[in-house]
């Protein structure tokens, strides 16, 4: 079965030109060369994340992607922020506020979303 084999997030785009300055630039995520204009791979820690063109991009009102960054989550999204990402604020049930972090006991979750409205998320766990 699969549970062997790695999964990776796959985040559909409407400019794979205009993703890879978000991406790569904003988010720091290092670009693998697969030599196709209409995909980007791309390496983050351990695993992939593919962005692709398509005319279905942005539609999905869900988050498409989670890191657990542990931690040192605050000094990272601040980081992101200084580098021009925008984090989204949500009211969640049992969940509370603190500037760009939604806090539920230990757990501290932020969100941003990319140029197409596709949602990320980083989490402290």
């Amino acid at each position: 079965m699969l549970n062997s084999s790695n999964a990776m997030a796959t985040i559909a785009v409407k400019d794979v030109a205009r993703a890879r300055t978000f991406y790569v630039d904003q988010l720091g995520l290092q670009p693998l060369d697969d030599g196709d204009p209409g995909l980007l791979t791309l390496r983050s820690g351990s695993s992939t994340v593919l962005v692709y063109h398509s005319p279905y991009a942005g539609s999905n009102q869900a988050t498409a992607a989670t890191w657990a960054v542990g931690d040192n989550i605050e000094a990272l999204v601040q980081s992101l922020k200084d580098n021009g990402v925008a984090f989204e604020h949500y009211e969640l049930p049992d969940t509370t506020r603190r500037g760009d972090f939604h806090v539920s006991g230990e757990r501290m979750v932020a969100w941003c979303k990319d140029p197409d409205g596709n949602i990320l998320c980083l989490v402290n766990t």
